[in-house]
């Protein structure tokens, strides 16, 4: 298997387990990686973190003993892309917030499956880097968009034409992950999925959406008018400020 999931109540970490290849992802292993998702989600998640293992690499990129059978083979190259793009979607397209917890190499694919998730969080061993034009090759239009989404062009341009590297620390600044932790990166990523399950389920599932739309351009949405609309009415909060207007002993 490649990848091990545990549910800790709300909180649900997958991890990738392959620390033979540095967790290189292979062919079979972006399907497993979607499993990997839906499966926390029906084990009643509320947030879930997607992490190497302890001390090893987060994800050295695409398993390249699968790059052999491509040079002849127009059908496996295309299986090979468009199963990268589905273990991709179906992590970004989860109905729970995710958060990569990246400490060691962010590889290529690695740093894409990185870029996939609502927040990165760096730790004081991560290296992160769009690796393609050291090998020949290029990026995903969707990968190099969500790079570009992230840090802007120049920097994507710096990242991916240099195929240089960058520590967590650098990555915070240029915006590649969100927050840099240089240690307890671990303990700091359950603080922060801690915050977002305590929060209501439904709220958090209508924000995740609005943020997708906001990065396509929209700026007003007839459904997420509907939801807000909704949310509301729900009785979710009638709870909850009955909560805060309870007196304090």
């Amino acid at each position: 298997m490649m990848f091990d999931l545990i549910v800790r109540g709300d909180i649900a970490i997958l991890r990738l387990d392959r620390p033979e290849v540095r967790n290189a992802v292979p062919l079979g292993g972006w399907g497993e990686l979607g499993d990997g998702v839906d499966k926390a989600v029906a084990a009643g998640a509320r947030v879930l973190i997607l992490a190497g293992i302890p001390d090893g690499a987060f994800c050295a990129g695409a398993d390249v003993s699968d790059f052999g059978a491509f040079a002849g083979d127009e059908a496996a190259r295309s299986r090979f892309r468009l199963a990268i793009r589905a273990g991709l979607g179906r992590l970004r397209d989860a109905s729970i917030p995710t958060i990569a917890m990246i400490e060691g190499a962010a590889y290529g694919a690695g740093l894409a499956l990185a870029m996939a998730c609502d927040v990165r969080l760096a730790g004081p061993k991560a290296q992160l880097a769009a690796t393609p034009a050291k090998l020949g090759i290029s990026y995903p239009q969707e990968d190099v968009h969500r790079l570009v989404a992230l840090v802007g062009p120049g920097q994507a341009a710096r990242l991916l034409l240099s195929a240089g590297s960058v520590d967590g620390a650098e990555a915070e600044r240029i915006g590649l992950v969100e927050r840099y932790y240089p240690s307890d990166l671990e303990a700091e990523a359950l603080i922060l999925a801690g915050q977002i399950a305590a929060n209501d389920p439904d709220s958090l599932r209508v924000l995740k959406r609005g943020i997708r739309l906001a990065e396509t351009g929209l700026a007003t949405d007839a459904e997420q008018d509907g939801s807000f609309d909704a949310l509301l009415g729900s009785q979710a909060l009638t709870d909850r400020l009955a909560t805060l207007r309870k007196p304090r002993s």
